[in-house]
C-alpha cells in the first residue's frame, strides 16, 4: 500500500505502522528532536498507530 508523509509516497505493507513509514524516510530522528506527525485534518497521531491506503501525513 501506499501512503505520503511530507508530500513523499511511501510504500508499506498491511499493518505496519507510522513509526516504520518515518523509519523509511529517515524522520524517526527529527520526532526524538521535538517535532510531531499529524493527519491530513491536522490530528495529532501516535506513532504505533497503524496506516491505512492512501493516507497523509505531515511531520512539523
Amino acid at each position: 500500500m501506499e501512503i505520503w508523509v511530507n508530500d513523499q509516497p511511501v510504500t508499506l505493507l498491511t499493518g505496519m505502522t507510522v513509526r516504520q513509514a518515518l523509519i523509511q524516510l529517515d524522520l524517526l530522528k527529527s520526532i526524538e528532536e521535538g517535532r510531531r506527525v499529524f493527519d491530513e485534518w491536522g490530528n495529532e497521531v501516535g506513532l504505533d498507530g497503524t496506516v491505512e491506503e492512501g493516507q497523509r501525513f505531515e511531520v512539523k
